[in-house]
């Protein structure tokens, strides 16, 4: 046998050993039959995300959409429950999404004539806030992707993965499988790396398996520039969220060194100050880690429309379990080191619900 060609068959043996290694498949037979069989049947599909949707929830949504699209001849409709950031308005087909929030009468309709609903980055129908009672009365069958804890939706097909960094990593893994890769587009594979990134900050959160960057190095054989989308995503922001961002660091930030904690708290009238848009304040939470010992870092924003709502964000280090304080104090839940919830008081009220979550967790706080 020429060198060569020995060369090439010994490359493609250590390339499908390496794939096997990876494991990047994640549906049993019986369910990557049924969901072929749901798309071939499908006339009407509608792929959505939650409310306040993140890059992982627009980014899974427009990959699946353009899988969708691309290789099975659907036409999916993307609907999600309200805005999305405005530094994520760069993303491929994103102006074709339907907002419910701006267009309820349309949703709606879509909705009712749909035969097949994808749930994406959630895992309860409650994640899509007022448009909850729309999802649940639509006559189609229901299929869930989701990486977070305690999904209780009424489906056909589930795929629930808490250990995978994003549902962009589900849906990459979901369209490999469906022998998809190969035919994947630059505007597929972005949404994907845009979602991972997103969701793991930037690769610095639940990012240390290795079968992650082997879907990163598949993805970047798409062609397209991974450090065009971060400085997309990350350096993208107005004067006034840079003067936002030195002013909640500056002013609001308290820390508790004895807790090796911190909040800041963004009101109202901060937001009216510096001219605040949705994603203004996006990873900033993330920031007071960076303090020398910091564990836990929480932020507080006060709704700009509803009275006694205010939004709530952990981050930490290590293994402080945030997702435990968030579902105890905050009626939300999440990840271990990057989770949201909610609080249903005033901000005054809500900073007090974060010193007293500190003093509840003392000791894991305190603990080296």
């Amino acid at each position: 046998m020429p060198l060569c060609q020995t060369a090439i068959n010994l490359k493609t043996m250590i390339f499908s050993t390496y794939i096997r290694y990876m494991n990047i498949d994640i549906l049993a037979p019986e369910e990557l039959e049924l969901l072929r069989q749901l798309i071939d049947d499908a006339q009407h599909i509608i792929i959505c995300g939650h409310k306040s949707p993140d890059g992982d929830a627009l980014g899974s949504s427009l990959a699946w959409c353009d899988y969708l699209k691309s290789q099975c001849g659907k036409q999916p409709a993307v609907v999600m429950p309200d805005a999305y950031p405005d530094f994520l308005r760069w993303l491929p087909n994103s102006d074709r999404i339907v907002r419910y929030d701006k267009h309820q009468e349309e949703v709606k309709q879509l909705f009712q004539k749909a035969d097949l609903v994808f749930c994406l980055d959630f895992g309860s129908t409650g994640r899509v806030d007022e448009m909850q009672s729309v999802l649940e009365a639509s006559p189609a069958k229901r299929v869930m992707v989701d990486h977070h804890t305690n999904a209780d939706m009424d489906t056909v097909l589930s795929i629930s993965r808490t250990d995978a960094s994003s549902t962009g990593e589900l849906i990459f893994r979901i369209i490999w499988q469906l022998g998809g890769f190969e035919r994947m587009t630059c505007q597929g594979a972005v949404p994907i790396y845009c979602g991972m990134m997103t969701d793991t900050g930037g690769f610095t959160y639940n990012s240390s398996r290795p079968d992650i960057f082997f879907i990163i190095s598949q993805l970047l054989t798409k062609g397209f520039d991974k450090d065009k989308i971060y400085r997309n995503v990350y350096n993208n922001y107005s004067q006034w969220a840079i003067r936002l961002r030195g002013y909640m660091m500056s002013q609001k930030l308290n820390v508790f060194e004895d807790f090796h904690a911190s909040y800041f708290a963004i009101s109202r009238s901060d937001m009216r100050d510096f001219h605040f848009v949705k994603g203004d304040a996006e990873g900033l939470v993330n920031v007071p880690l960076s303090i020398k010992g910091m564990k836990l870092s929480v932020s507080l924003r006060e709704d700009d429309r509803k009275n006694n709502l205010v939004w709530v964000s952990l981050r930490s280090v290590d293994d402080f379990p945030c997702n435990e304080m968030a579902a105890e104090f905050f009626n939300g839940g999440g990840h271990v080191n990057a989770s949201g919830g909610r609080l249903y008081c005033s901000l005054d009220e809500a900073e007090k619900v974060v010193r007293q979550a500190f003093i509840h967790y003392e000791d894991r706080l305190k603990r080296k």
